[in-house]
């Protein structure tokens, strides 16, 4: 890992700036083999200098170069940036001159990777560089941000020492019974810290479902039979026409997806072919790709006709989304009314063609999927379903070591299943991860970071 390594770290395209960046022990001295300015020896750590990078008696570009010498840079290595003018041609000639003159290009990741190698970060933080680039809201950044600052790593370690204090009294009372002033360690004693951890990572685990939303957006189906207008709603919530709408029943035959900003979150929508018995072999695949993404999604708008009657379709939609959250939307009100109004609960009455129809259901959807994320202000979350998988396991093992202390079995026993959760925690910020999990993870990240 002492070798200095390279990469372009701005999207490439035409903008008024971009970067390239280098890191390890000849950083400086690559860079000034093809730099004429200030001699850069002589710089001091986070300054920067102005010059031109040039080949030969050629000059590239004009150029600012910022170094910061190890220890205090991102890796902990020397790392040296170089804000060039903006075009793809002109910043990948300067990466060229580069590997040319002794640098090696990045892995995806390296950087990433080579700052939690050498201690300056651990995974969760690792992880929230990655969360801080695809944030697409305030709650979503904020979220990452405090991942990055060690929020999340603070909150994982204090678990762990709380499970190392059990573990050091346990194996204490095994391997030195001679130590009579030593307390003894019962099961009595012991079921009430394994019960409150295990009710913190449950509350963990809550919170991490809230994350998942914030991060990642709310999946959000918009669900009902043909014809009742579905379409015409995804294309007002998106002020777009980004659906064909026709008066043709079974127009939409596969899943369209948009996204949509809305508060604090960011919602994933999903046309869906209309629910309804049919012979038609096409549409009844997007039927069957319907009734998937509604168990998959995390919201449903339910969409009925206010100028048709209840009908089988009807009932079946009901009972297929019953146990998802759900938004009853009855549309086309600016016509004449058929439906029973009796039969749909909760529902709200709107027209797509009416622009303050489609900021009540706007409000509504704002409603139901920011109650618990403004109620959990405090955006400490687990930033990726590695993470979540981690603390589910760590719980499964905490349950097995509460089960076997209920059972008056040796506390010894007890202590594998509290050591295996101890390991699972550990694993989060990566202090017990194979070199497999590293690779896994970093190659995640593009080139320059």
């Amino acid at each position: 890992m002492n070798d200095t390594i390279a990469a372009i770290s701005t999207a490439l395209g035409g903008s008024a700036l971009a970067m390239v960046r280098l890191s390890g022990t000849d950083a400086i001295s690559v860079v000034q083999r093809i730099f004429k300015g200030r001699p850069l020896a002589t710089l001091p750590t986070s300054t920067a200098a102005y010059g031109h990078v040039v080949s030969g008696t050629t000059t590239i570009d004009e150029v600012v170069i910022t170094v910061f010498r190890a220890p205090k840079s991102f890796t902990t290595e020397d790392l040296v940036e170089i804000t060039c003018h903006g075009g793809a041609f002109v910043t990948r000639k300067i990466l060229s001159l580069l590997l040319e003159n002794g640098a090696r290009l990045a892995l995806p990741g390296e950087f990433t990777k080579r700052a939690y190698l050498n201690g300056r970060i651990d995974l969760t933080q690792a992880e929230a560089v990655m969360d801080i680039i695809a944030s697409e809201t305030d709650a979503a950044l904020k979220m990452a941000n405090n991942a990055l600052s060690g929020q999340t790593k603070q909150y994982i370690n204090s678990l762990r020492d709380r499970l190392l204090q059990c573990i050091l009294e346990i194996e204490v009372n095994i391997d030195y019974p001679e130590y009579e002033d030593e307390k003894q360690i019962t099961s009595n004693i012991l079921l009430p810290n394994l019960l409150s951890l295990k009710q913190e990572l449950e509350e963990i685990l809550r919170k991490a479902d809230i994350g998942k939303l914030i991060q990642n957006g709310i999946k959000t189906a918009i669900i009902g039979k043909p014809n009742v207008g579905k379409s015409s709603l995804l294309n007002a919530l998106l002020k777009e026409d980004r659906a064909i709408v026709t008066d043709i029943a079974g127009t939409t035959r596969d899943t369209i997806e948009a996204g949509l900003k809305l508060g604090g979150v960011v919602l994933k929508l999903i046309d869906t072919a209309g629910i309804r018995e049919t012979q038609e072999r096409v549409e009844q695949i997007g039927i069957l790709r319907a009734k998937k993404v509604i168990e998959e999604a995390d919201l449903v708008i339910l969409v009925f006709d206010y100028s048709a009657p209840l009908d089988q379709n009807d009932a079946q939609i009901l009972d297929l989304t019953a146990h998802k959250k759900r938004i009853i939307v009855v549309n086309k009100q600016d016509l004449a009314v058929q439906i029973d109004l009796s039969q749909i609960p909760n529902h709200l009455l709107v027209s797509s063609f009416k622009a303050r129809d489609i900021e009540r259901l706007e409000k509504a959807i704002q409603d139901v999927c920011l109650e618990n994320i403004e109620t959990d202000i405090d955006y400490t979350y687990l930033g990726s379903m590695r993470q979540i998988e981690k603390v589910k396991e760590a719980k499964r093992h905490l349950e097995d070591a509460i089960a076997s202390l209920e059972e008056q079995m040796p506390i010894d026993i007890a202590n594998i299943d509290i050591r295996s959760s101890y390991d699972c925690l550990s694993m989060i910020v990566g202090e017990a991860t194979s070199e497999a999990l590293h690779e896994e993870l970093f190659k995640r990240f593009c080139l320059g970071k």
